[in-house]
């Protein structure tokens, strides 16, 4: 089965006497923060100053935003071995596509049942030619998988095929944003071949020795259509917080039915870890996955299939992308430095969500 769709003045005074601003539902700080931006602000450390220009994107983000870019999902659904299994996978797979096509933007949306090699092959073949640089590609794997010490197998018809095949594969497809989300059983054996620079790899299991059937493509299917994913509330679910997501409610699956837990997913998206359970700026892992926008929801999805209002949409989620990006580097940089820049940031992410609620 295959699915394809392309698918000024002064301001009155807010609360703890921070001025309001238009456009943000009224209140400092504006709606749709992340949760460290919203902090700053309700704590006072930030504070809006009326009189300040917002300041110019960066050449990086304005380079974003002159490309109107197409995300690309694939989802495959490998072999059941026996019928409950087979009916699981397919209706995961179906619930992940019928979320995807409600995205809203320039969306391609494959998913393919129990697929042969040569027909996976031939897919890839065709994203390498069709998807650009700016595109982003979102590969999801449900079923079975099997790990013998040197090499990851995804189960489906036919010969089976590698993690190293599919990674390869990968590669050959120009998009510059990828995320992998593999939530088969010893899928944790797949993130050596399949980690790469700028990739970001989701694994149901810790390592390959995780080999019992998995409930966390359940789980990751559910957080793409459930708000309550959406940690932040910008209408916007990220990688990372459909990981954090599937992940809480893996756990709470095996507490609740009193068993011991035989997977443990994890995120890696910095090209060289093993991958972490906990990602974090403490531990490197999760900023390209927090920075990656996996489904829209909301106001943001009618935006996303608004013409007059996809590059304001583009340009907000860039804005929140570098939010959720400095807050990595926090660290590394002087306080006063690292306010400055959020300042300026939640200033102009303040004036984009002003001008889509229009």
């Amino acid at each position: 089965m295959l699915h394809n769709r392309r698918g000024a003045g002064s301001q009155p005074a807010g609360p703890s006497g921070h001025p309001r601003l238009i456009g943000t539902r009224g209140f400092w700080p504006p709606s749709g923060l992340g949760g460290e931006a919203r902090h700053e602000c309700r704590a006072g450390r930030l504070k809006p100053a009326p009189h300040l220009r917002f300041p110019l994107l960066t050449t990086f983000l304005l380079a974003a935003l002159t490309a109107q870019a197409a995300t690309f999902y694939v989802t495959i659904s490998g072999l059941g071995g026996e019928t409950d299994y087979e009916q699981r996978f397919k209706m995961w797979a179906e619930d992940i596509d019928s979320s995807m096509k409600k995205a809203g933007g320039d969306a391609n949306v494959i998913t393919m049942v129990a697929p042969k090699r040569e027909e996976i092959r031939t897919r890839f073949a065709s994203l390498a030619q069709q998807v650009k640089p700016t595109d982003a590609l979102v590969v999801v794997l449900i079923g079975h998988g099997t790990y013998d010490g040197l090499e990851y197998k995804f189960n489906i018809p036919g010969p089976d095929i590698t993690g190293s095949e599919l990674a390869a594969m990968l590669d050959k497809v120009p998009a510059q944003r990828q995320l992998v989300v593999n939530t088969t059983s010893a899928s944790g054996g797949s993130i050596e071949a399949f980690r790469r620079p700028n990739r970001i790899v989701i694994a149901a299991t810790k390592s390959g020795t995780e080999k019992n059937a998995t409930v966390f493509g359940r789980y990751w299917a559910e957080a793409l259509r459930d708000p309550a994913a959406d940690a932040d509330k910008n209408d916007a679910i990220s990688a990372l917080e459909a990981f954090n997501y599937a992940s809480r409610k893996t756990t709470e699956f095996f507490d609740t039915q009193k068993r011991l837990a035989t997977e443990h997913a994890v995120l890696e998206d910095t090209g060289k870890g093993e991958g972490e359970r906990k990602p974090s700026p403490e531990n490197g892992e999760g900023k390209l996955a927090g920075s990656m926008t996996v489904v829209r929801l909301g106001a943001n999805a009618a935006a996303a299939r608004d013409p007059a209002k996809r590059a304001l949409l583009d340009r907000k989620e860039q804005l929140e992308q570098l939010i959720d990006k400095l807050k990595y580097e926090k660290a590394a940089m002087p306080t006063e430095e690292y306010k400055r820049q959020l300042t300026q940031l939640l200033l102009e992410l303040a004036k984009t969500q002003e001008a889509l609620e229009k």
